[in-house]
C-alpha cells in the first residue's frame, strides 16, 4: 500500500546516501528521538493521559500543516525541473508532497473531534514551527559537513545559500512559509480550504517512482 512504499523510499534514499559515503545514523537517531521519546507514551494515568494524547495530536496537526505547505510547494515548482534536478529524486520528492498534501486533514480532523480548542491548536503550531525548523537547519548542516564530494568552505552551510536558492524558486521562500504557518492561526482555519487533493492524488496515481516500487 501506500505506507509501504513511503516506507521503502525513506530507506531507499538512506541506502543511496550511505552507498555515496553519507551515513545519515546519527541524525536519523535525533529524528527518532523526537518523536518516539519526546512525542512518545508517558507513563501517566487516567486524564493526564487523556490530555497528553491530545496534546499529540495538536502537534501532529501542526506538523501536518507544514508539510502539506511544502508537499504543495513541490509539487507546483517548475524551477527545480528547469535547473536540471535529478527526474528520480525530484519524482521521489513530489510523491513524499503529494502525500503530505492528501492526508493533510487526518491529525486536524482527529484533533477537532476530540477537542477542537483553538488555543491548544495555536500552541501546538508555536511549539512545533521552531522546532521543525531547527530539524531542518540540522539535517542541512550535517548533510552538507558528511558529504564526501564537497571540500573547505563548501562544507558550511549558510543562511546566504539559502535565501540565493529561494530567490531562484529552488527552495521554499521564508515569506511564503510564515505566511503559511500565520494562516494555521486563523480560528476558522481547516485544511481542506488549502491546496489540491486532486492534483495530489493525481500525482500519487501517475508517479513513475511510486509505480515502479509497487511492482
Amino acid at each position: 500500500g501506500q505506507e509501504t512504499i513511503h516506507a521503502r523510499s525513506h530507506q531507499g534514499v538512506l541506502d543511496h546516501w550511505k552507498a555515496k559515503g553519507i551515513d545519515t545514523d546519527p541524525y536519523v537517531r535525533q529524528i527518532d528521538w523526537m518523536f518516539f521519546k519526546a512525542l512518545g507514551d508517558r507513563d501517566l494515568i487516567s486524564k493526564g493521559r487523556e490530555e497528553w494524547l491530545i496534546e499529540r495530536l495538536a502537534i501532529i496537526a501542526a506538523i501536518e500543516h507544514i508539510t502539506a505547505m511544502l508537499g504543495n510547494w513541490a509539487l507546483n515548482s517548475p524551477a527545480l525541473d528547469a535547473a536540471g534536478a535529478d527526474p528520480t529524486m525530484l519524482d521521489l520528492l513530489r510523491w513524499h508532497g503529494a502525500e503530505e498534501v492528501e492526508h493533510r486533514a487526518v491529525a486536524f480532523d482527529l484533533f477537532s473531534h476530540l477537542d477542537g480548542r483553538y488555543l491548544r491548536r495555536v500552541r501546538g503550531m508555536t511549539v512545533t514551527w521552531p522546532v521543525m525548523l531547527w530539524l531542518w537547519v540540522r539535517g542541512v548542516v550535517f548533510l552538507m559537513r558528511t558529504d564526501p564530494e564537497l571540500t573547505g568552505r563548501r562544507k558550511k552551510a549558510r543562511w546566504r545559500y539559502y535565501f540565493r536558492a529561494s530567490r531562484r524558486h529552488l527552495l521554499p521562500p521564508a515569506n511564503e512559509i510564515v505566511r503559511g504557518v500565520l494562516r494555521y492561526h486563523r480560528p476558522r482555519y481547516h485544511p481542506w480550504k488549502e491546496f489540491s487533493t486532486g492534483q495530489a492524488v493525481a500525482y500519487l496515481a501517475s508517479s513513475p517512482a511510486a509505480n515502479a516500487a509497487a511492482v
